[in-house]
């Protein structure tokens, strides 16, 4: 089992949570209005932060770290990806799923093509911030559990500014 591999387990525990979020905000009266919720002018809705981890998998599966294969949702990337501002177009809870499942699947298969020997190359995407695919595996590790933190304490401050 290489470093990516053993990496898999801590990513599907992440994702767990994370559509954990989106069924409890569906079984919710406006699930819609709660996607596009904003904790105040300008900050992201948890739309976006949901959006933001499928496409940023999506891009480091295809773009950072395996340049020569093609990108699914590309046309969402400019809207999602880091340093995007949340727009006001609020994606449904059905293209948040497929978005997180699917680049998720074109992750994993990418992952799976990188032997450990490869684990201190500096892709070429990624060599202005000087980043490892070493530390790619940790980024990852990190970044769905701090955006699905961003999006369950925005539906918190959603259910407390709407206290039925």
């Amino acid at each position: 089992m290489t470093a990516a591999e053993r990496q898999f387990p801590q990513y599907e525990f992440n994702r767990t949570r994370t559509l954990g979020l989106l069924d409890t905000i569906l079984k919710e009266p406006n699930p819609q209005g709660i996607l596009g919720w904003r904790p105040g002018p300008g900050r992201a809705h948890i739309a976006w932060q949901l959006m933001h981890i499928g496409v940023t998998e999506e891009i480091f599966a295809t773009e950072r770290l395996a340049p020569e294969k093609a990108g699914a949702f590309s046309e969402l990337w400019p809207r999602f990806r880091g340093g995007s501002t949340p727009d006001d177009e609020i994606p449904t809870a059905d293209l948040i799923r497929e978005v997180l499942t699917e680049g998720r699947e074109h992750l994993l298969a990418t992952l799976r093509t990188i032997s450990d020997d490869r684990l201190g190359e500096i892709p070429a995407a990624l060599a202005q911030r000087k980043l490892t695919i070493r530390d790619v595996l940790q980024i990852l590790a990190w970044h769905e559990p701090h955006h699905q933190g961003q999006a369950h304490i925005t539906f918190n401050l959603y259910k407390a500014a709407h206290a039925r």
